[in-house]
Parts: structure tokens; C-alpha cells; sequence
């Protein structure tokens, strides 16, 4: 019996001579990094260790561009951005036990905002593996079960002619919805000895699409299409399956107003007529969409920070749809359709009846209004001139990452992010010193536009060894750091819970002067010359700091009533 694609399985006759005749001196590494190269994998992160030293010497012989970070868990920040901004799987190449477990912070972050990450890991020699005590320097008993709870999936090697195999269907797994972080780990052992095997050329690990059960939409677009007073919360998951024009469409043909979750910020534009933008932390924002008859909730859990703290409950029908299976339906009952955001959206905009609602905008801007009102009531002048002062100095279309910092807060309800895919925080796990590290691997992607990163001065003790990174491969990254001398939203917290505040003062160093030994310009700013401090250092080639002196405040809680 003949199958068509016999002759595409042929090999010619040069790839036959070269399959026959590998190159000498390569190793087990050589496999992982072919392997990455034939994916189209251009750019690695990461950082040497003993027990992975196979892969890192075979970057030598390999066309891949290596950005080397100081600590793991930086490095793990960088490929989560760098995923995020390319839609890629963002290689993580690190060492056994320490090394791979001080990476498992950023690939919480990679896991909760489904940034995909591809981390491969070294493990002990072959024979000491199977959980017992074998004395090898970083030995784990069960390295892969430190990081199940934590990935998609976890890929164990122990012979090389698995490496191509393990790498490909992790990939695939990486890029599948929902993306996500990955991990592989391969012997010490494997990757150090000297392979016979051919070159590893293209590898096929397309991800599949994640298609809607069409009963589903039709049922999804009947409700839509006859509610009152339609509502849609766009999540991250629009923004990862690059799906915000489609919503911006639906939600017209709708005429649905949107609020669009942190993660989600740019699925609409902001001053849309039917944007509520992102005041998901408001009593108003809350009620209007508790009020909706029919509530599409497209790539959102509704977890907490998108349910205004649990306190969300909603009294009309909810349309869920969501990639990640876990989250359907885990918070409110609901029409759950288990699906790609783009391929679902694309669905309910082929089969909606259109709506006329000459109401929705109007009811838009009185909303909006409402919280103008209520923020302004709050004497938090200061705090709305820093956004704005950023905003104004941040190019349109340029990436920002932000740390767990008061600014940041600010910035998941008040900031214009001019589109989808702009503006990354760490709020997913809640970790803190992922901005720097992240936005150097924004930068890694896309030199062509400057990156913004913002922390405060404690996320910035986190990340601060990545000047020398920024410094090294000449990155073009501004950091704004935000100086409240302390773990300034843990400040609040305590003394609004307790009357006073414990282990949130810090004594930090000069981090103009710090930069300056990195060979980062550095400059002091004001909030009066933020705007153009800050637009000066963007605009200039390379790495720069520009640390502003400020307590901020947070707005008051809205969720309470």
C-alpha cells in the first residue's frame, strides 16, 4: 500500500550524505541545541552550571544568540517576557538542584500569566537517578517533582536519542493553548558524552488548536444576541491568543461595553466608546457588571484580582471562555466553552445577530465618570501625576513590565497601555523582582523600541545584579525605581491592619551611584521632572535607572462596599 506522503518522508540524497557523515566533536548538548535551532528557537537564556556544561559548550558551536543572566530566577523572568512579546517558547537552559530550583519563582509567574518557557535542566548521571542518595553535588531525590505542580509538563531524558523527541514535545506543549512553562531534564552524563547520532534538522511540533464545540457558540451567541445589557471581561487570554481585534469587533457588533483585566489591558482600546478600561478594583465597575443580563468572560478565571476580591457576583448568565481547563468555570457557574480565545471569539462574530444599544455608550461614560469621582475624592494627586508623568514619556507602542510595587497597582486599574501586549506585570503569581530581569528579555526581542521596567526600591534589591546583564549585552531597558525606603504596599497593609508596620523598612543603597559602577547611567528625579527624566533616558541607547524619591499611596479598597 502506497501513502501519499511516503515521498516527503524520503530523505534526498544530501541529507543522506550528511546524516552519514555527522561532524566530530559533538556531544549530547549539541542534540539540545540542534534541537532548539530546527524548533526556530534564535535566542536562549540562562546561566552555566556543573552539571549542564554539555549544553553550554555546544552554544559554542551553535547559531543561537546565549543572554546570560546572574541568578535563575532573573533568567526565568527574561524568558517569560520574551515569550510574551514574541509568542514563542522562550528557551531556560539551567544547572541541577539549586540552580533549577531558584527558577521556579519565575516559572509560577510563566504558569499564572500562560507565558510560554521552555526550561531545560540538567540532572546527576544516569545511574543516580531514581530518588536515591548518591552523594552527587545538587542531588535532588526527585528534581521533576519539585516542578510538577508548577509547569504543563515535565519531560525526563536518559538516552540521547530522546533528546530531539522530549525538547519537540515539550514545545509543543509550551505553545499549546494554554501556553505556558515547560520543563526537560537530562543527565549529566547524556549531555556530556560524545554523540554518533546525525544533526538534528527541522522538527515538527506544531501545537493544535484549541477549537470551541460549536453547540456551545450557537448557544453563546443566542444569549448574546438577545441580552438587554451585555457585558464582556477581556482577560490575558485575549491578548495571548492575539485575539484583541476580534473582540474589539464582537464587542461592537454587540454593542457590549468591556473591561479589560490587568493581564488584559489593550484588548480594547482605552478610550473606546464602549471601554470601561480596567477599574476592576471599583464598587461601581463591580455593580455595572454584576448588572448585566448576559457576561462574556473571555481568557479570565475571575480570580481574585479579577473579581474585585471575591466579591463579584455576577446575577446574570456568565459565558466563559477560557484555554486553561482548571479555570472553567472554577469561580461562578457559567456556560463554560473550553477553547482557544481567538478561535471562540472568531465564532461568536460569524454567528451574533447584531444589537443596537444607543445606551451603552452613554452608560460608559457615566460610569467612568463615577470612579473619576470617586479616585478624586481621595486627595491622591501625587500618585496620578507619576502614572501620568510615565505615561507621557513612554513611547505608544513600547513594553512595559512592572513589579509588585504601589505604582503597579495603579497602573492594573489607571494605565493606558496604547495596545495589546504593551504593558506585563507580575500580578499573575505575585511575585516580586520580575520587571528588570523581564524587560531585559523584552528588550533581547525587540531591540528596535525602548522597554520601560518599574519597581520599587525593594523589588529592585531582587534584580539588581541584572545591571551587569543590562550593562553586558548593552540592552536598551530604562528602570524606574521608586524609592519609598521599604516593602512600601506591605507598609500599608500592616499599619491599616495592625496600626503599625513590621520588617518593611529597608536600608538600600544609593542606586544612582550603584548603576554609575555598572557602567548604567544613572539620574535622581523629582516628580516634577519625571516626565522628562524619564523620556531623556528612554530615548538614549542602552541601559539606564532613573529613581524617583516618592511615597505613594494606594487608593482606598473598593471592594468592601
Amino acid at each position: 500500500m502506497t501513502h501519499d506522503h511516503d515521498l516527503e518522508l524520503r530523505p534526498t540524497a544530501a541529507q543522506i550524505s550528511a546524516a552519514l557523515n555527522p561532524p566530530a566533536g559533538r556531544n549530547g548538548g549539541d542534540l539540545v541545541v540542534e534541537t532548539l535551532a530546527g524548533l526556530g528557537a534564535t535566542t536562549v537564556f540562562g546561566l552555566p552550571g556543573q552539571h549542564a556544561l554539555g549544553m553550554f559548550d555546544a552554544l559554542r558551536r551553535s547559531d543561537l544568540r546565549y543572554i546570560g543572566l546572574r541568578v535563575e530566577n532573573n533568567a526565568g523572568f527574561a524568558a517569560d517576557a520574551y515569550g510574551r512579546i514574541t509568542g514563542e517558547a522562550a528557551p531556560l537552559l539551567v544547572s541541577t538542584g539549586p540552580g533549577a530550583l531558584t527558577s521556579l519563582a519565575a516559572l509560577q509567574e510563566a504558569a499564572a500569566a500562560s507565558a510560554p518557557v521552555l526550561a531545560i535542566s540538567s540532572q546527576i548521571p544516569t545511574a543516580g537517578l531514581g530518588g536515591g542518595r548518591h552523594g552527587y553535588l545538587h542531588e535532588l531525590p526527585d528534581q521533576a517533582a519539585s516542578f510538577r505542580g508548577v509547569v504543563k509538563s515535565v519531560h525526563t531524558v536518559r538516552a540521547q536519542s530522546q533528546i530531539p523527541s522530549a525538547i519537540a514535545a515539550a514545545w509543543k506543549s509550551a505553545l499549546s493553548a494554554p501556553h505556558g512553562p515547560v520543563w526537560v531534564e537530562i543527565p549529566q552524563d547524556v549531555l556530556l558524552a560524545e554523540t554518533s547520532l546525525p544533526v538534528v534538522t527541522a522538527v515538527d511540533a506544531t501545537p493544535e488548536d484549541l477549537i470551541p464545540r460549536p453547540e456551545l457558540t450557537a448557544v453563546a451567541a443566542d444569549l448574546l444576541s438577545r441580552a438587554a445589557r451585555p457585558a464582556i471581561i477581556a482577560g490575558g487570554g485575549v491578548v495571548r491568543a492575539d485575539a484583541s481585534k476580534k473582540l474589539r469587533q464582537l464587542a461592537e457588533k454587540l454593542q457590549a461595553p468591556v473591561v479589560t483585566t490587568p493581564g488584559g489591558k489593550g484588548a480594547i482600546p482605552w478610550t473606546h466608546p464602549l471601554s470601561l478600561q480596567s477599574w476592576l478594583e471599583d464598587r461601581h465597575t463591580t455593580d455595572f457588571l454584576e448588572d448585566a443580563d448576559v457576561l462574556l468572560v473571555v481568557g479570565s478565571g475571575l480570580g481574585e484580582l479579577s473579581s474585585n476580591y471575591h466579591t463579584f457576583k455576577p446575577r446574570g448568565r456568565v459565558i466563559q471562555i477560557e484555554a486553561d481547563l482548571g479555570k472553567l468555570e472554577s469561580n461562578h457557574p457559567a456556560l463554560g466553552i473550553h477553547a482557544d480565545a481567538w478561535h471562540a471569539v472568531q465564532a461568536l462574530l460569524e454567528t451574533v445577530t447584531e444589537r443596537t444599544d444607543p445606551t451603552a455608550g452613554e452608560r460608559v461614560r457615566e460610569l467612568l465618570a463615577r470612579v473619576g469621582e470617586r479616585i478624586a475624592s481621595q486627595e491622591l494627586t501625587l500618585e496620578q501625576e507619576v502614572l501620568a508623568s510615565v505615561r507621557k514619556a513612554l513611547p505608544a507602542d513600547s513594553p512595559s513590565f512592572w513589579d509588585m510595587t504601589i505604582l503597579a497597582y495603579w497602573a492594573w486599574s489607571a494605565f493606558d497601555a496604547k495596545g495589546p501586549n504593551h504593558m506585563h506585570s507580575a500580578q499573575g503569581a505575585g511575585g516580586l523582582g520580575y520587571g528588570f530581569p523581564a524587560a531585559l528579555g523584552a528588550a533581547a526581542a525587540d531591540p528596535t523600541r525602548p522597554v520601560l521596567a518599574v519597581s520599587g526600591d525593594g523589588g529592585a534589591l531582587y534584580s539588581i545584579a541584572e545591571l551587569a546583564t543590562a550593562k553586558q549585552y548593552d540592552l536598551n531597558v530604562t528602570w524606574l525605581i521608586v524609592d519609598d525606603g521599604g516593602y512600601g504596599i506591605l507598609r500599608e497593609y500592616m499599619t491599616d491592619t495592625f496600626g503599625q508596620a513590621t520588617a518593611t523598612e529597608l536600608t538600600r543603597p544609593d542606586y544612582v551611584a550603584l548603576a554609575e559602577s555598572f557602567g548604567v547611567t544613572g539620574v535622581r528625579t523629582t516628580p516634577e521632572t519625571l516626565e522628562t527624566d524619564l523620556a531623556k533616558a528612554l530615548g538614549a541607547p542602552g541601559p539606564s535607572v532613573v529613581v524617583l524619591p516618592a511615597v505613594l499611596r494606594m487608593f482606598a479598597p473598593t471592594h468592601l462596599g
